[in-house]
């Protein structure tokens, strides 16, 4: 057995909310016709991939990213909830616009006031971040040396990317949260290690949106 814990993030395919600009959280979207493109090219991708065990958010746009991701290889994902998106309560559903006009004062704290605020209804971005932080931790203690499949979102890989590399959690993001994107960590003694991130290769002729 390999003592390296070995972790695959998933982003969802697209949705018609993120073509349209609204934000999720915990509010769900079915995945756009190019997402469920995305989906099954990232499947027939990942068909022959070395998978232990295959985790998937509970939402249903990650639950049907999972399906077509694990289904050329027969792998059905099991459900947590902590997977989740982030909860951005009363901002969810909303376009940035639409946050603008009729929640100005919570968008205007949310975007400037740091990762303690805590939207109203929602979590903060610490709160967040110790969640997914804590769920990587979790799943590599339950299976050590093994390869772990997750199918999340955009915010839990931006999350793990910063903790992974120690990121101050208000530090502007400089990295990329692809739909159906391929990141890879692995955890050995010494810590956590990067091996790859926003890989789309899977994805030839077809978009893939960042996270917002």
């Amino acid at each position: 057995m390999s003592n390296h814990t070995k972790i695959i993030l998933i982003r969802h395919g697209e949705t018609e909310w993120n073509l349209s600009g609204r934000w999720q959280g915990h509010a769900d979207s079915a995945l756009s016709g190019r997402g469920v493109a995305q989906a099954e090219a990232l499947g027939l991708r990942m068909e022959n991939e070395e998978m232990d065990h295959f985790y998937t958010s509970d939402l249903e746009r990650a639950q049907h990213t999972s399906r077509l991701v694990g289904g050329p290889a027969g792998l059905q994902a099991e459900c947590m909830e902590s997977l989740r998106e982030r909860d951005l309560g009363v901002l969810e559903g909303l376009t940035t616009v639409e946050m603008e006009r009729d929640r100005p004062q919570e968008y205007d704290a949310f975007r400037n006031s740091g990762p303690e605020y805590q939207v109203p209804g929602g979590e903060s971005y610490h709160q967040f971040y110790d969640r997914c932080s804590g769920t990587l931790e979790e799943l590599a203690h339950r299976h050590p040396g093994k390869v772990i499949g997750i199918v999340t979102h955009g915010g839990f890989l931006g999350a793990i990317f910063r903790y992974a590399l120690n990121i101050p959690l208000d530090a502007e993001r400089n990295f990329v949260l692809l739909n159906c994107s391929i990141n890879r960590l692995e955890k050995s003694a010494k810590g956590w290690n990067l091996v790859s991130w926003g890989d789309v290769a899977h994805l030839e002729g077809l978009d893939s949106l960042d996270d917002a």
